[in-house]
């Protein structure tokens, strides 16, 4: 059975190794686009990189609507599920602070 997380336990399970994320967008026809990503969490932000020419990348800039889930395939099979909307950016100086 489901079981909500804490901040403290969702942000640690973000956190711990590295995971895959499945990154679900909107495609211009309204139907969902999932692809895997590796991420970050930097503060409140999780951060992750796409090409501006991917089908992520142009949904993206289309509509910043996200939902993020990221599993553990291994036994409890915890899970998170984040919502939100991206913000978009070029700056190469962003990526590395």
């Amino acid at each position: 059975m489901a079981q909500a997380m804490t901040e403290p336990e969702w942000r640690a399970f973000l956190s711990t190794g590295t995971r895959t994320a499945k990154l679900a967008t909107v495609r211009a026809d309204g139907s969902p686009h999932v692809a895997p990503v590796w991420f970050v969490v930097d503060g409140d932000d999780l951060v992750l990189t796409t090409g501006a020419s991917s089908v992520k990348g142009r949904n993206l800039a289309r509509d910043g609507r996200v939902a993020l889930c990221v599993d553990d395939d291994v036994p409890p099979f915890g899970f998170v599920v984040v919502h939100g909307r991206a913000t978009l950016s070029e700056d190469q100086a962003d990526l590395l602070t």
